[in-house]
This record gives structure tokens, C-alpha cells and sequence, in this order.
């Protein structure tokens, strides 16, 4: 009997590069799931993640998943840094922001890009996947819907959010969709394109 991830076999996946950017909504915990998932099937995963994200989910939780260092800041000392945003948007494949908080998606449509996450997603040179979580009532805000329209004009790709029971004990539209799901999505846009770096 065949089942939803037998298209996603382990390997499927190398030579892709994904850029996942986490946000600091509290079901960054679920975006561990999808690194691993990917990494498993042999992406090269790179992890990016605002400060409020790394008071969520400690950074060594996607270094050791990803096996590749976590980015943090613009602002650190090395060689390895140097114009990081660019670098290592030029060589993803995809970008995955994860999960996209209101805030983050309201920087996104307005063209801010004032930390590592949002400059990282502002110079990306692949397509984007957006999957929004936040409160239903947050989702439901029309500025955040009319932020999102615009997200979807310009070819973002938006994975749920779902409903269900949320952190604030509230019941809703606003979940995060569930790992399965975005690593689902994601395998299928990559799959539709050639690695950039093969």
C-alpha cells in the first residue's frame, strides 16, 4: 500500500539546496520535523532564524539536525560571513520561511528588511514558500489578509495555515500546516526544476 511520503524516498532530494527561515511563532518546534525530513532525503539544509526564534528552539537543535551551522545574525566575525545573504541565497533552490508570523510577512510586503531573516528573504533568487501560523484572530486582521493577497500576487507560495487548536487555547484558522504537509509542497516544487549546483 502506498502512502503519502513514498515520493519523497530518502536521497530523492541531493543536490537540492533549501534555505529555511524560522520565525519566532511557537510552532517553530514543528520546523525541526521538516529540516530532518529533508536533510534524510539529501537536501543540503541551511537554517536561518530571527532572535525571537532562537528564544523558541535553540539553534544547536537545527545544527545538529541540518548538520550545518545556524544562521543568526549579520553581524558575526569570519570569513564565512561575508555578504551572507547573498551568498547563500544564490545558492538555494528554495526558500522556506517557517513559520511566517504576521510580522514577518508584513516585512516581506512592505520591503523591510532590518535583520538576518528578512534580509535573507528579500534577496532570495528561488521560489518562496510562505506558511503562515499565528493567532485566528491575527489571521483573520485585514491587513494581514491583504499582506498575504499580496504575497500571493507576487508568486509566493502560501502552505495553510490550518485549523485547529492553537497556542493562545483558542480553536481556529491560524495553525501552522503540519510537517508532513510542507515537506510535501516543498518536495514538489523541487522536483519540478533541475538543482542549481549540479
Amino acid at each position: 500500500m502506498s502512502t503519502k511520503n513514498d515520493a519523497v524516498a530518502p536521497l530523492a532530494l541531493d543536490g537540492y539546496e533549501v534555505l529555511v527561515c524560522v520565525c519566532g511563532g511557537i510552532a517553530a518546534y514543528k520546523v525541526a520535523g521538516v529540516v530532518s525530513a529533508l536533510a534524510q532525503r539529501g537536501a543540503g539544509v541551511t537554517v536561518a532564524m530571527t532572535e525571537s526564534a532562537t528564544r523558541l528552539v535553540a539553534p544547536m537543535t537545527f545544527q545538529a539536525l541540518s548538520g550545518r551551522r545556524v544562521l543568526t545574525t549579520m553581524w558575526e566575525e569570519g570569513s564565512d560571513t561575508d555578504v551572507r545573504h547573498i551568498r547563500v541565497t544564490e545558492s538555494a533552490d528554495l526558500v522556506l520561511i517557517a513559520p511566517a508570523t504576521a510580522n514577518m510577512i508584513g516585512k516581506m510586503v512592505g520591503g523591510i528588511a532590518d535583520d538576518l531573516v528578512s534580509t535573507l528573504v528579500i534577496s532570495a533568487a528561488s521560489p518562496v514558500v510562505v506558511v503562515p501560523a499565528m493567532n485566528e484572530r491575527m489571521w483573520a486582521n485585514p491587513i494581514v489578509a491583504s499582506n498575504v493577497a499580496v504575497l500571493k500576487q507576487h508568486g509566493y507560495v502560501l502552505v495553510g495555515p490550518a485549523e485547529g487548536w492553537l497556542a493562545c487555547r483558542g480553536f481556529g484558522p491560524g495553525r501552522m500546516a503540519e510537517p508532513e504537509d510542507i515537506l510535501e509542497a516543498v518536495v514538489s516544487m523541487l522536483k519540478n526544476t533541475e538543482p542549481k549546483n549540479v
